[in-house]
């Protein structure tokens, strides 16, 4: 296959990456933080310690994270046809990819969370701040830099699992690579897909990282 051939079969993989990994990103962040925070929260010396709460969203989120992204992907296949009205294109497997990642990004919440100083949490307390003045005037704000982080991490990881979604209808580069590189033996075409999807992600942790060193030093100069 030619550069004239491969160029808007490339083009058009990478835009359906990107916006099937940027919506997917919006819904993981909205569901994983919240769930991310209650983890904290509702843990054992915890602001709104509820052990039973606590156990159930740990033990959801621990399957969510232990299932093979391709079996959920199928699994899901009902759900997400309900919910689009089809489990084939990009806007489908936004549906799949934000439920398998948003597990992940909520232990990497939790983990940020927990890193911020409990001394500040207490300060607070003492001056009658309620749980959500604290969640958002004090363990969000100092947890930001961690929470960016784990942004981008879970980004590069729904990169792969875009990729993968490609194998069921998913389009995006792992569509493109999967139909014109392997299924017809063109290695240099999957060769140009790999070298574009580790473009992107090299971007992506390169955005990551400039922008956690940027408010870590902003935190240290606050």
């Amino acid at each position: 296959m030619t550069w004239s051939e491969m160029q808007p079969l490339l083009e058009q993989g990478t835009v359906d990456t990107l916006y099937m990994v940027l919506w997917a990103t919006v819904v993981t962040i909205a569901g994983g933080l919240p769930l991310g925070i209650l983890l904290v929260l509702t843990d054992k010396g915890g602001l709104l310690q509820n052990t039973v709460v606590n156990k159930v969203v740990g033990v959801i989120v621990n399957i969510g994270r232990s299932l093979p992204f391709i079996i959920l992907l199928i699994a899901l296949i009902p759900f997400t046809t309900f919910v689009v009205g089809t489990f084939i294109g990009p806007t489908a497997m936004i549906v799949p990819l934000a439920i398998g990642a948003i597990p992940f990004f909520a232990r990497l919440v939790e983990t940020a969370i927990r890193e911020v100083d409990h001394g500040l949490v207490e300060a607070v307390q003492s001056m009658g701040g309620s749980v959500t003045t604290i969640v958002r005037k004090v363990l969000l704000p100092q947890a930001l830099p961690s929470l960016v982080s784990a942004v981008t991490t879970t980004v590069i990881v729904l990169i792969g699992y875009s990729a993968m979604a490609g194998a069921v209808g998913g389009e995006g580069l792992g569509s493109k690579a999967i139909t014109y590189g392997y299924q017809r033996f063109d290695t240099q075409f999957m060769l140009v897909t790999v070298v574009v999807l580790i473009a992107i992600v090299t971007v992506v942790q390169l955005i990551g990282d400039l922008a956690v060193r940027l408010l870590a030093r902003r935190g240290r100069t606050a």
